[in-house]
């Protein structure tokens, strides 16, 4: 079932419910009320008639002929100015055998049984014994209409007085019933109407976004996605425009890391070529021993190079645990201690002598020590990686004497494929800066004090062991080690 036909069934539903409900409790709280009104004004008039003049004793002692008789027919001269007020009236016997009545004296004479009255046998023997009590609701199909009994006992006798009333209150009840099964259509139809324009205020956005969608997943993410009216929606179009943008904006870096991958592949395999067509057309043994260094540095760029686009390329699954950053640190300083050296500089290492817990994976502290070390070694001489705890966290800081990073590139420095230099993906930064963030860090570049010179310094930043609770078992997991060496 769609959205728009579910707004539609709720509203409806909830509409006719309350209308319904409502309307039914009104109703027979009405009737309820104006039942009992008519109970009271059937027995005030019952009971007002047998007041006036109505001997029980003498009207009991009434046997088939008296009809005729001056007594009689007094009687019947009383309960007939019932009339006014009542359609019928009669005086019976508990075993509902007629007196009085103020029908015909022929229609039902003395002593003959009411059988209109057989009905209600059970009210008129609990007005016989309480003194008085009314009929429930009847309908007379002969005269379309609704009525009810009162029964009053004459005296304390077994003579009875019965007083058939119209029940006025049916007709503007029964209307006012009509009134509210109408109301409750009408409810219905204002919710459905109500329901449909919510639902198609809702359900248009949600269309669009669901083709927008469809379009991004077919590959056409050149038209914007419209930010939409309302909370909710505003924030899901929104989402989805920046889920556009990440997406081509990841389109963009593949397509570059592609060609780059190209680019930085061809070079070496140019040089392979080269060097091993020269190997191969000399004879001379030392001649042959350099080409093939020559091929075999080539080969390890080759290797540096698809590491770098695969290590850009592939998920992170950290492994963050506490670890003593000074191993990694030592580690990737001894890989790039002979590069430093080659360069003509020094490799400063500068390690506190306690143990330096932070929570982070050890592989990738290695890596990212590794990227931003020979990054430095490539831009000047001497570099310089130290590690501390400050405020909570654990700071590792690399820094080199080079010529700095140019004001143009310090904001796009940590974007992959940026790079001044003439060999590399540009990749090395924009790993660390992965690496930090998948073991919650961050990497920064910080300008350097001028009274030092000029050059560039990154500064990587983890969660440090004060603010974390350690296990006894990360505690001896925890290597050990001291001091520092250059």
């Amino acid at each position: 079932m769609s959205l728009r036909r579910q707004f539609v069934l709720v509203f409806v539903t909830f509409a006719v419910v309350v209308s319904a409900v409502g309307g039914g409790m009104a109703y027979r709280t009405t009737s309820r009320v104006l039942e009992e009104e008519l109970d009271d004004k059937l027995v005030q008039v019952a009971g007002a008639a047998a007041e006036v003049g109505l001997q029980a004793d003498e009207i009991l002692a009434y046997r088939p002929g008296f009809e005729e008789s001056e007594v009689w027919r007094a009687v019947r001269q009383k309960i007939l100015r019932l009339r006014y007020y009542v359609d019928e009236a009669y005086i019976l016997r508990t075993d509902l055998t007629a007196l009085v009545t103020t029908l015909p004296p022929d229609s039902i004479p003395i002593g003959a049984p009411i059988r209109e009255l057989a009905l209600y046998n059970e009210e008129i023997q609990e007005a016989s014994r309480l003194g008085a009590a009314t009929s429930p609701l009847f309908f007379d199909d002969e005269e379309d209409r609704w009525y009810k009994f009162g029964f009053v006992r004459l005296e304390q006798s077994p003579a009875i007085l019965a007083v058939r009333m119209p029940a006025d209150h049916m007709e503007p009840l029964e209307a006012f019933g009509r009134t509210v099964l109408v109301g409750s259509a009408l409810a219905a139809l204002v919710a459905a109407l109500l329901a449909w324009s919510l639902a198609t205020t809702v359900t248009r956005p949600l269309e669009r976004l669901g083709r927008v969608a469809r379009r991004i997943q077919r590959g056409h993410m050149d038209e914007e996605v419209r930010i939409e009216r309302g909370g909710e929606l505003r924030r899901l179009s929104r989402a989805m425009e920046r889920m556009r943008k990440g997406i081509l904006q990841r389109d963009e870096q593949l397509r570059l890391m592609l060609a780059q991958v190209a680019h930085e592949i061809r070079n070496p395999l140019g040089g392979l070529e080269l060097f091993a067509s020269a190997a191969a057309d000399t004879e001379e043994r030392e001649e042959r021993t350099r080409l093939f260094g020559k091929i075999k540095a080539e080969i390890e760029a080759l290797n540096r190079i698809i590491d770098d686009f695969l290590a850009f390329a592939r998920p992170l699954r950290p492994e963050a645990k506490l670890t003593d950053v000074r191993g990694p640190i030592r580690e990737a300083a001894e890989l790039t201690e002979l590069q430093v050296r080659e360069g003509g500089g020094e490799l400063s290492v500068e390690l506190p002598a306690e143990r330096l817990p932070a929570r982070v994976d050890e592989g990738h502290l290695k890596r990212m020590v590794l990227n931003l070390l020979q990054n430095a070694a490539q831009a000047g001489e001497d570099v310089t990686v130290r590690a501390e705890a400050h405020h909570g966290e654990v700071v590792i800081t690399v820094a080199d004497d080079g010529p700095g990073i140019p004001e143009a590139m310090r904001e796009r420095v940590f974007e992959p494929f940026v790079t001044d230099k003439e060999k590399g993906a540009g990749l090395g930064l924009a790993i660390v800066k992965r690496l930090a963030e998948v073991n919650r860090g961050r990497v920064e570049l910080h300008p350097r004090d001028p009274a030092i010179g000029e050059g560039a310094e990154f500064k990587v930043y983890f969660r440090g062991a004060e603010d974390l609770p350690v296990s006894p078992r990360e505690r001896q997991g925890v290597g050990n080690g001291a001091g520092s060496h250059h």
